[in-house]
């Protein structure tokens, strides 16, 4: 009989949920539950490394935690929990910030395109790296799945993990193995197909789809969204038709289609005009169901925060053994049971 693979998967809070996040990952997620034993954590102390608005935030972990459920991760298949609620996240961070090298953490590549952008550097910014880490290490996670901006932060974790395994004579720690989603479902910003849509520009209007967005906001970005000064509806490799790509892989994406049907779905089409606004009426009819569900679980707080204790405790169960265990190697002395 195989063992499931273990699989931690983090989002953070801040920022809007967009159509990106959905088809470029948390889709995903909900399809392959049955596959592995899935950890899925709203991270939001790593959100904290900028200024939150406290009121803002509260209300950001809830959405997303109802979010995640209305695109199908189930609590009874999958460990759904808020990290700020297993506290052996934040404990184990300090045990391994006293191992972890600080040369290891200046030289990450995020930390330094971040700081060069503050006034101000934050300990949070150069240090939330071993958090991660910890996020990922107290569950045993064989995989991690990320993009490719956050395989440095894994591999760090793979040399934290063999750091300790090393220094304390054990093979305590898994070494996880990086997990790039497969390609098909990277979806562009509306407004500039050559990047990746992103939270940190869901601000501009028009960048993205949010998924809370109405029928109206989403008609509103497809009908503004980038092409160019052709007319042909085609996939293609050239640079000018970025934006028309972009359209036909979100219709692609949400149709579930292939490309030849994909093309025969336009083939009468009269121009950029008409391919903008099939392609937004097939995502809204795509999103609104979890829309309409998303709002229906942000109308009862306290059954969304009952599920959320569940997936606490199903994580503590995990994380808090291992963090004792963590600190016998490390020589801590553990309280008695009463």
């Amino acid at each position: 009989m195989t063992t499931k693979k273990r699989v931690l998967s983090g989002i953070q809070p801040s920022g809007e949920f967009h159509l990106g996040n959905y088809l470029g990952a948390v889709r995903g997620w909900a399809a392959r539950q049955d596959e592995k034993i899935n950890y899925f954590c709203i991270v939001d102390l790593h959100s904290l490394t900028a200024y939150q608005d406290p009121d803002t935030l509260r209300y950001q972990i809830r959405s997303l935690a109802a979010m995640l459920l209305a695109c199908g991760i189930d609590p009874e298949r999958s460990t759904l929990f808020v990290q700020s609620h297993v506290t052996a996240h934040a404990e184990a961070c300090w045990l391994l910030n006293c191992i972890t090298p600080l040369g290891w953490l200046q030289r990450m590549t995020q930390f330094k395109d971040k700081s060069a952008r503050q006034e101000t550097i934050l300990a949070g910014l150069l240090d939330y790296p071993v958090l991660q880490a910890c996020d990922i290490m107290l569950y045993d996670a064989d995989e991690v799945p990320v993009g490719e901006d956050q395989r440095q932060h894994v591999e760090l974790t793979r040399d934290l993990a063999q750091r300790f395994n090393h220094m304390y004579d054990t093979s305590f720690f898994v070494l996880p193995e990086v997990k790039i989603p497969e390609a098909g479902a990277r979806v562009m910003g509306l407004d500039d197909p050559t990047n990746k849509m992103s939270k940190s520009m869901t601000h501009i209007r028009g960048h993205a789809v949010h998924l809370l967005d109405e029928p109206e906001e989403i008609m509103y970005a497809f009908r503004r969204a980038k092409t160019d000064s052709g007319n042909d509806i085609i996939y293609s490799e050239d640079p000018e038709k970025a934006g028309v790509n972009n359209l036909l892989e979100i219709y692609e994406a949400v149709t579930g289609k292939e490309k030849d049907g994909v093309l025969a779905d336009f083939a009468d089409a009269r121009g950029y005009g008409d391919l903008k606004t099939r392609v937004g009426e097939a995502v809204i009819e795509a999103i609104t169901p979890i829309r309409q569900q998303h709002d229906y679980l942000m109308k009862d707080t306290a059954e969304l925060d009952r599920l959320l204790a569940m997936g606490a405790e199903d994580a503590r169960s995990c994380a808090q053994p291992k963090l004792d265990g963590m600190k016998e190697l490390m020589g801590l002395v553990l309280p008695a049971k009463a």
